[in-house]
């Protein structure tokens, strides 16, 4: 049976007395994709950005396997195994898609300059696992034809897809992802749908922020909404399309 992975207990953000995530409650279950929706504005991102880290939160908290992280800097959130992407994607653009993605794996013994010197072997064999299952990750998102391209060169599905590849480099036990189908064209967008299908398949755990309600509603399971900041439903498919609030968020534009 699923069991409980994230738990979002209280969680509220102001920023100089605007309230931008007002007390948000929910749980995930592990193993699940879930849709995180909303108007602009709704405070779906900030929600995010605290999760992840990027934020400290003014009250409540976020249990990641029952271990509370929302105190956590970004990269303890990220090592205990909470990832998450950008609407924009936020590679080193001078580096190759290759090297992006081998960069990712925490505390490799070459951080440490002396390693090279004193353990030299070790440094070249943790490089060349990190290399094998970087070039695996990448032909999975498609990207082998321009692993070896700089990142500034990829199109926008191209660098989406590129985030994904980033964050499984990490294998994280769950996947933030806010509006991978956004600025892609519909071809790739079917492709990132596809590979968040899979690898959910393989048992990792997805939290979408997404606009495109064909995408959500087709493969999203549990639904929350937000607005003003606000939880408005937490439920499957069929239940929001059904319920009074989330239709007036929405003026009525859920398929």
């Amino acid at each position: 049976m699923a069991d409980t992975l994230l738990q979002v207990r209280g969680i509220t953000k102001r920023f100089q007395g605007f309230t931008a995530v007002d007390s948000i409650s929910f749980e995930l279950l592990r193993g699940v994709i879930g849709g995180l929706i909303g108007p602009n504005g709704a405070g779906k991102t900030t929600l995010f950005n605290t999760m992840a880290g990027l934020m400290k939160p003014d009250a409540g908290e976020v249990l990641l396997d029952t271990i509370p992280i929302q105190n956590c800097p970004p990269h303890r959130v990220f090592t205990e195994g909470l990832a998450r992407t950008f609407q924009i994607p936020r590679p080193f653009p001078e580096m190759s898609v290759l090297e992006n993605v081998m960069l990712v794996p925490h505390g490799q013994s070459g951080e440490r300059l002396w390693n090279n010197w004193l353990r030299p072997g070790a440094v070249a064999r943790e490089e060349r696992e990190a290399r094998e299952r970087a070039e695996d990750i990448i032909e999975f998102c498609g990207l082998t034809q321009v692993r070896i391209d700089q990142a500034s060169t990829l199109s926008g599905g191209q660098l989406k897809l590129l985030e994904l590849a980033r964050v499984l480099m990490a294998d994280p036990k769950i996947i933030l992802l806010d509006e991978p189908a956004a600025g892609v064209n519909p071809s790739l967008m079917m492709t990132l749908v596809d590979k968040i299908e899979d690898l959910n398949a393989r048992g990792y755990t997805f939290l979408i922020i997404e606009h495109n309600m064909d995408v959500v509603m087709s493969i999203c399971d549990p639904i929350l909404v937000m607005a003003q900041g606000r939880l408005l439903y937490d439920g499957d498919s069929d239940g929001a399309r059904r319920d009074p609030a989330v239709l007036d968020a929405y003026l009525g534009d859920l398929p």
